[in-house]
This record gives structure tokens, sequence and C-alpha cells, in this order.
């Protein structure tokens, strides 16, 4: 990851930033190097920033974008159902008192979107869940590496176990009226993510999942 890159948001977003800049991003780097991760390691967040880039004049507040993109999958363990809040607590925990009150809210928010539980509804909250999302937009064979990397990260799971939920977001993402909810990533991606997904269930189905 662009260490430099975090320094400089860290710095200019949080008061006496640059005091604690490098010590954050190594607490960072160090969960994002996690020998069990697979899919949501420093590349996925390589990946969100480079599309970030792409969609940055969109944005209203891109510093608290990026910032929920640093944090959103810091913390990762299996099996858990928490690690997007446990993400936010520790960016709440790291800038308390530090950062404009509705700066860190954004974010803490931001970081919550991500768990992909209800659509959004605010404008930057639209383009973060987005740009977690834009993997399936990405070629096709390197949309399906991805989703192997994803299982990977389950492999205590039978494939019963794994595709009778992952299957069932998938086909919830190809219900939507629109797979992506801004018009940013609509126009970029809309139509790859919706073959692929779709191409990636037809897949589970020929191997024998039911």
């Amino acid at each position: 990851m662009d260490k430099e890159r975090f320094i400089e948001l860290w710095s200019r977003c949080v008061e006496d930033g640059s005091a604690d800049a490098e010590s954050v991003y190594n607490l960072i780097e160090a969960h994002y190097s996690e020998a069990h991760r697979f899919y949501h390691t420093s590349h996925h967040i390589e990946h969100c920033l480079s599309q970030f880039d792409l969609a940055i004049s969109e944005m209203l507040e891109p510093d608290a974008v990026e910032m929920a993109l640093w944090f959103h999958d810091v913390i990762y363990d299996i099996p858990t159902s928490e690690n997007e809040r446990r993400s936010a607590e520790l960016f709440r925990d790291k800038t308390h008192g530090r950062v404009d009150k509705e700066f860190g809210c954004n974010v803490f928010d931001m970081i919550l979107i991500t768990m992909h539980r209800d659509l959004p509804y605010k404008h930057d909250d639209k383009l973060i869940v987005d740009i977690d999302l834009s993997s399936f937009g990405l070629p096709w064979e390197d949309c399906e590496r991805e989703s192997k990397n994803v299982r990977s990260e389950f492999a205590h799971k039978t494939d019963q176990e794994f595709y009778s939920s992952h299957v069932k977001f998938m086909q919830s993402l190809l219900a939507r009226d629109s797979f992506y909810t801004s018009d940013f990533f609509r126009d970029h991606y809309e139509e790859a993510a919706r073959k692929n997904v779709q191409r990636l269930i037809d897949q589970v189905k020929k191997s024998g999942w039911s």
C-alpha cells in the first residue's frame, strides 16, 4: 500500500496526525498482511483506492471516503459478523477527540455501510459501497480470481456451508434495480458486473452445489 499517501491523509485530517501517522499505517498494514486473508488484503485496498481516484470528482467529502476505505476491512476475523463495526471502532479509538465531529461520524458510518446489509441513500455512501463491490465489474479472469480468494478465506467451511450464504448474497445484488447505486459506477461497471455475477452463480451450480 502507498504509505506516503496514508500519512498525508492522516496528517491533514487528524489533529497532530503527523506524530502518529506512521505507527497507525504500520498497524493497518499488519492487519491487511494477516496470513488468513486472501481477498481482504492490501491488494483489495489498493484496488479500492484506484477506484476512488477514478471517482473522486463525484464525491462530496473525498477525504472521509478515502479514510473509510483504508479502515473498512482492517479488522477481519473469521468467523464473525462484527468486523466492520470493530474496524469502525478502531478508527474512532485512534482519532478520539482529534477529528472534526461530523467528519469522524461520516467515516464511522461509511465503514459500517460496507457491511452491505442495507442500500445506501447518502451520496458518498453510495460511492463507497460501489467501490467495495467494484471487483465484480472487473474483466472475468480478475473477477473469478477474486471470487476464489474470498472462498479461500472460508476454507474451514464446506461448499454447502459457504455457498448457501454467498450465492444468496450475489443473487440479492442481481435482484436490485441497479447493481450499483451511484451513476458513476453504473455507467462504468453495471453490465460487466451483472454478467460476471451470473456467471459465478452458474459456475457454482455446475460444480454440483445446490
